[in-house]
């Protein structure tokens, strides 16, 4: 039986421990969601049971069968390149090892004399090679990479893109792609669903449901968690808890065990004062020496009770919306086109007070430019965006915490968005955003983007308006966090229009889904479930469907295993697949040589600007510089210079890219 097993684990950096005894075993069949709050080690104790960090003989314990995936949340490991699918077969680049020996041996009998020395041993080596390709799923591979490469999203025009043309999220997805295809015994899984959509999701979830292998995940999506694991381990305060089931049962367990907890704190802080008070009362009586002294090492050897912070205690509501009338905001006849690609066609809706609208849909549908449409951060290119009476707007987009002041503080920077608030309520508000203690103290301008992006929702969420359009809110919260905000959300009397793919957090809120499909929009009346519902009784699972129907795999049947060279099933020769393919890269040449002229000029624009900008950064850090007031104004002057240009150009290089896929997905459809 397969197995990987912690014992004893203990880490300490400094005076942080990260581990303390933590154990824990892994089997077979075992769907694990490891959990805890953000900073407790969970992606470390992932690298450590995967073997990419090193630690002390003993420690962990692995079967030699134990075969291992894991994938980490940088990018690594792919060749910039190598065309799609041909870095997808790399998940079968042993059994494609075999292949290619076994068609050298069967080349070697075809020419060799029956009766000489080595043929039987030739014959020998052929029908154990062959029976190691009979044994695995060798010929399914085709089948098998082209649905694991379309439920990831990817569509077949996609195949022969270098991977280095794709962006790091899809990147991400490549390597999720060749983990799957490879089937390890042991799945290590760290956010896998941060750069999917909900289709993706969804495909992903049933993949997993079906696994034959073992996984731990980690993940901030609730329901992701609830629907594939079954047991829970939770990091917290260095030490390691099992709890059986999925994420829900986890938080319902912990409940019980925590009041428990709470009760075995009390009577221990009870013990130590009742032994302190004995203790102060009879020190200078040399009487009672002894006895002092035997208590004092009595609290010296008890182990003591730490309880963890729950932030499920820090609470927030938003301002009450300002009064306005029955309509929010309506589309009429909306369209937008990057460089002549339309993203967005004639689209038209409505959102009326009150209402609660999750914005769904592929990567790419183009549900961010709705939001800047509907924020008036971009203008249409056709129709017009109507607010209702008295609407008023905040926004919060991806690239929202570029616009926070850099010498500001934490605290400042709520202080100023949040006037009408109190102190202890800009404070609580920071603590659900994880900023507690002397963080709020921080300059903006050393925060990480995490950081920065929380700090930017956290000033969204607390300026007064009724209509909250939102994209994204969820990327850096943990699950605490996300819930403080869900449930802010639900209790909020004003407008929501919100871009996410996070499945619990929107269905506890919302009422009505806009899915926004090949530059159209679909209203849909419910909540995220039943959107969920009624797409899967349209499409009939065809994403499923039609991910197997893939060109027919090579069969067993079709492979001999007589002394001879096998058929390729009408395969073209070597040397014609590369004149087909030197014909198809002359082609691509010809046509995209302009476009990536200019993708290149605006890709080396922005590199440049983005260096300005964090040479701008560190010299904003500087405290030197504010005794300088001119330097100072001069320096955050060309700060905000360069953020605006590169504004500009992002979506101009998005367009580019977009377009330069349409491009080479007309090219590859010509090809045979």
């Amino acid at each position: 039986m397969g197995m990987i097993q912690i014992n004893g684990l203990s880490l300490q950096y400094g005076d942080k421990h990260i581990f303390r005894d933590v154990s824990a075993r892994l089997n077979d069949g075992d769907r694990v969601g490891l959990v805890g709050v953000n900073g407790t080690g969970k992606s470390t104790l992932l690298k450590i049971m995967t073997g990419e960090i090193e630690i002390d003989f003993g420690v962990i314990s692995r079967s030699k069968r134990a075969t291992i995936g894991y994938l980490p949340q940088e990018i690594q490991g792919i060749d910039a390149g190598r065309g799609l699918y041909e870095e997808a077969q790399e998940a079968y680049a042993g059994l494609l090892a075999i292949d290619k020996e076994l068609e050298k041996i069967n080349r070697e009998l075809g020419a060799a004399d029956p009766q000489s020395p080595g043929f039987a041993d030739l014959l020998r080596q052929q029908g154990e090679l062959q029976q190691r390709l009979d044994d695995s799923d060798f010929f399914q591979m085709e089948a098998k990479i082209v649905k694991v490469l379309t439920g990831l999203g990817f569509g077949e025009h996609d195949f022969a893109k270098p991977c280095g043309e794709f962006s790091g999220g899809w990147q991400m997805r490549i390597m999720l792609a060749k983990l799957l295809l490879q089937r390890p015994a042991f799945l290590f899984l760290d956010e896998p669903t941060n750069h999917l959509d909900i289709e993706s999701l969804t495909w992903l979830e049933d993949f997993l449901q079906s696994y034959k292998g073992a996984f731990v995940i980690i993940s901030h999506d609730r329901a992701f968690l609830d629907n594939l694991t079954t047991v829970t381990w939770e990091l917290s305060l260095g030490r390691l808890t099992v709890y059986k089931g999925n994420y829900s049962a986890y938080v319902k367990e912990k409940a019980v065990r925590m009041e428990v907890r709470r009760a075995a704190y009390d009577n221990q802080q009870a013990k130590i004062q009742q032994t302190m008070r004995f203790v102060t009362r009879f020190r200078a009586k040399s009487t009672k020496a002894k006895q002092v002294q035997s208590r004092l090492k009595q609290l010296a050897k008890m182990e003591r009770i730490e309880l963890e912070q729950n932030e499920q205690a820090i609470g927030f509501r938003f301002p009450p919306a300002l009064p306005g009338g029955r309509l929010a905001v309506a589309a009429e006849g909306l369209a937008k086109a990057y460089d002549g690609r339309e993203v967005l066609k004639d689209i038209s809706f409505e959102v009326n007070r009150g209402d609660k609208v999750a914005v769904v849909g592929v990567n790419g549908a183009g549900k961010s430019t709705l939001a800047r449409l509907l924020a008036g951060r971009i203008a249409p290119d056709a129709g017009s965006v109507r607010q209702g009476h008295n609407v008023k707007i905040s926004y919060f987009g991806q690239h929202q915490a570029q616009e926070l002041s850099p010498g500001l503080t934490v605290l400042r920077t709520m202080e100023l968005a949040a006037c009408d608030h109190t102190v202890t309520g800009i404070r609580s508000l920071l603590g659900a955003f994880l900023f507690r203690g002397d963080e709020v103290d921080k300059k903006v301008m050393v925060l990480s983007g995490g950081e920065k992006s929380r700090l930017a929702l956290a000033k969204m969420i607390a300026t007064p308006a009724n209509l909250l359009i939102m994209d994204e809110p969820t990327n850096h919260l943990d699950m605490m966090s996300q819930e403080v905000l869900q449930e802010a959300l639900r209790q909020y009397d004003g407008s929501v229009v919100v871009v996410s793919h996070n499945r619990y957090f929107l269905d506890a809120f919302v009422n009505k889904v806009l899915e926004i499909k090949d530059g159209g929009a679909t209203m849909y009346e419910g909540n995220l479930a039943y959107y969920l519902e009624k797409t899967e009784e349209r499409r009939g699972r065809t994403v499923s469907d039609k991910a197997g129907e893939a060109p027919s795999p090579t069969r067993a049947a079709d492979r001999t295993k007589a002394p001879c060279a096998r058929p390729r099933g009408g395969r073209l020769s070597a040397k014609e697949e590369r004149r087909r393919k030197a014909r198809l890269r002359e082609e691509k040449n010809r046509v995209l040589a302009p476009l990536l002229k200019k993708l290149a000029g605006t890709e080396s624009e922005i590199e440049r600007l983005e260096e300005e900008k964090s040479a701008l950064e560190r010299q904003l850090a500087d405290p030197g510089l504010y005794r300088d007031q001119e330097a100072f104004a001069e320096k955050s002057a060309a700060y905000k210079t360069v953020e605006r240009r590169l504004e500009r150009l992002y979506p101009k290089w998005e367009a580019m890219q977009e377009e330069r896929e349409r491009v080479e997905g007309e090219l590859a459809a010509k090809a045979p």
